[in-house]
């Protein structure tokens, strides 16, 4: 993957708002008294940075944390993962998804009782699918969670690794939200758990292309088709959505690749879909 995927930066022109955190905060990042994860000194609006869960099968795993102030563990909250594109990848700096991304902070608007992690992987592949895996695992593990709203999108680079995710284990997700991207990921597992997913991709993204989303979403509904459901029902459970021109140029936005990542983000129609799904 070339640095071509890297695109506009939706949160370049963001205030910053870096401050330490507290006792608190590294308590609730921990999930109480769990040895697994050493928790980040730095804070960027609301996100915990710089969190590592160490392991024992994938080995160290970087990711930033929003947890709500009034999170306590006596009642379950959402939880959101959101994987980036190449800028916000481990090696380009700590906490650069979210400083670059909108996903993690429009998110808020959605559900207030929300956790939101936002991994730093390494790369789109099967090691950051399989971390990205872990990780889910240890929230699920370690923090009351509500198990009907689980929630995964992924951009860019991001939708590969979350697409071989939701390959291997759809089962963690309520819905999965794809974002100018390709599907790397098998499809038999997603019809089987029956979990909805939205594709979204520019007419002419200059990275993809449509072609790729196009042949996910038409492998996904012969398949459902295969198992006998009408069209009302796939429509329940997939959507194609593929911008034309006017979308982004109507934006200012005269490059639909790194556009997507800014504007589908904001887009109440596209986000409010997988905030509005439950199991």
């Amino acid at each position: 993957m070339t640095l071509v995927l890297m695109g506009c930066s939706s949160r370049e022109n963001a205030d910053h708002t870096e401050v330490e955190t507290t006792e608190q905060d590294t308590e609730a990042v921990q999930g109480g008294n769990n040895g697994n994860v050493t928790a980040g000194t730095e804070e960027y609006e609301g996100f915990l940075l710089d969190n590592v869960l160490h392991s024992e099968t994938e080995g160290d795993i970087h990711y930033n944390v929003y947890i709500p102030d009034s999170y306590d563990g006596s009642e379950p909250y959402a939880l959101y993962f959101t994987l980036p594109g190449y800028q916000g990848l481990y090696f380009q700096g700590v906490g650069m998804n979210v400083r670059t991304e909108d996903f993690g902070f429009t998110a808020r608007e959605y559900n207030p009782n929300m956790i939101i992690v936002a991994p730093q992987l390494d790369d789109w592949q099967e090691t950051s699918a399989r971390q990205t895996i872990a990780l889910v695992e240890y929230f699920l593990g370690n923090y009351n969670v509500d198990p009907d709203k689980v929630y995964g999108s992924g951009y860019s680079g991001g939708g590969e690794t979350m697409s071989l995710v939701m390959g291997m284990r759809p089962d963690l997700f309520t819905a999965y939200l794809q974002c100018s991207s390709q599907w790397d990921g098998g499809y038999d597992l997603v019809v089987e758990n029956r979990v909805p997913v939205y594709l979204a991709i520019g007419e002419s993204d200059e990275y993809y292309g449509p072609g790729p989303t196009q042949e996910a979403y038409d492998q996904l509904y012969e398949r459902y088709e295969q198992e006998g459901l009408s069209r009302e029902e796939i429509a329940q459970l997939l959507v194609l959505d593929i911008k034309d021109a006017s979308y982004f140029e109507n934006q200012g936005v005269d490059n639909q690749h790194g556009g997507g990542g800014a504007l589908f983000s904001r887009d109440e129609e596209i986000m409010g879909w997988l905030f509005g799904k439950t199991k």
